[in-house]
């Protein structure tokens, strides 16, 4: 009996075993990454190739004579924990007035953009918009992508990816491992996933987050200019703005093709750049980097579109930067789904960096109740 027993288990464990492996060998490639990895990190440059951005001639900030001499209030402080922080910075006048950083993170620690990355994309759109490598912003995506050159592909335009609003039939689900966002973050070949996407609604309409749109203007810009947009930042941006050091993008695979709607990585201090350089008005050193005319309609409201969930005008986005108006306050932002945040707050000419694990996952209209906690804690420093 004890051999019947012991031989039936046996059965049923090759069974389960084999089961087992019909199952993986089934899974796409990137679903078992997914798995392995687990959720997304701000450590992920790690696990990915990278292509290099190079910076250029060191430019450091300034300290604010008043460095570090805010105490942060205990429930102030208390917040911005919970979150797992790893970095916040407060820069006014073009000095550093606050920074402090937790766990082993410093000012040359790198960590990854996630979604705060868009708003460089559309930088460099605006970029290749005053080249002439783009003519118009209203330039048809088929003439940079032949798979966006017949049927309701042909309407898209660049202005329908820069303001959200291409009507594509990307799934962003950031929770299923068979999504088209785990796809693009864990897979091998963003290109295929891209030439494979579809206009499902009419472009131009309705305000719907897709990440697939930001990879799209990858794309562009890459077909307009011939280079890689890691690249291409290099030489327009990161060498001319005083970054501390080079700076790293993901990509899918070796030698392949930036993550950009995500996994751009650098430091604190110098995400703050981004932040100067729209207070700046596309200027940095007397130079003009981005143009101030496309820079004011890129952190401008896209109030146009109608936002897809709530049917209101949307006051909240322009090109692929967010705005909130808060105290009397307008407010451009970059924003990663880790609780990634480079603030630009004109009246104030100061610039806020956020790095850290979480977010809040309550929302106040369309920003995360965290936004403002962090901009309050900033604001009180600056009275």
């Amino acid at each position: 009996m004890l051999k019947l027993k012991l031989r039936l288990w046996q059965k049923i464990f090759l069974l389960i075993f084999t089961v087992h492996i019909i199952i993986v060998a089934l899974l796409p490639r990137y679903v078992l990454t997914a798995i392995r990895h687990g959720k997304p990190d701000i450590d992920d440059y790690k696990i990915f190739y990278n292509r290099t951005i190079e910076a250029g001639t060191y430019d450091p900030w300034q300290l604010s004579p008043d460095y570090n001499s805010y105490i942060l209030p205990d429930s102030t402080r208390t917040v911005i924990e919970s979150y797992k922080t790893v970095a916040f910075l407060v820069i006014q006048n073009e000095k550093i007035k606050y920074e402090e950083y937790w766990e082993s993170y410093s000012d040359t620690s790198l960590s990854n953009s996630f979604s705060a990355g868009k708003s460089i994309v559309s930088l460099l759109i605006g970029i290749a918009l005053d080249e002439g490598s783009i003519d118009s912003i209203d330039q048809a995506v088929g003439d940079f992508l032949p798979a966006f050159r017949e049927g309701e592909n042909a309407k898209l335009t660049v202005r329908h990816l820069l303001t959200m609003s291409s009507g594509l039939n990307w799934d962003e689900a950031y929770s299923s491992p068979f999504s088209m966002t785990t796809e693009a973050y864990y897979g091998t070949d963003l290109p295929g996933l891209i030439n494979s996407l579809k206009v499902v609604e009419t472009p131009g309409k309705e305000f719907d987050y897709l990440s697939g749109n930001t990879e799209v203007l990858a794309m562009i810009l890459e077909a307009a200019t011939g280079k890689w947009m890691a690249n291409y930042l290099s030489e327009k941006i990161w060498k001319h703005i005083g970054a501390s050091r080079d700076a790293l993008w993901c990509l899918d695979s070796k030698d392949g093709m930036e993550k950009a709607y995500c996994c751009f990585n650098t430091n604190a201090r110098d995400f703050a750049r981004f932040g100067q350089l729209v207070l700046n008005h596309g200027q940095w050193g007397g130079k003009q980097i981005v143009p101030a005319g496309y820079l004011r309609e890129a952190t401008s409201p896209a109030a146009y579109l109608i936002d897809k969930e709530d049917r209101q005008p949307v006051d909240f986005y322009g090109f692929q930067w967010w705005i909130i108006h808060y105290k009397g306050l307008t407010i451009p932002y970059m924003r990663g789904i880790l609780g990634q945040y480079i603030f630009a707050i004109p009246d104030k000419n100061a610039v806020v960096v956020r790095l850290g694990h979480k977010r809040s996952k309550t929302y106040i209209g369309h920003h995360t109740k965290d936004v403002y906690q962090y901009l309050d804690a900033a604001l009180l420093m600056m009275e």
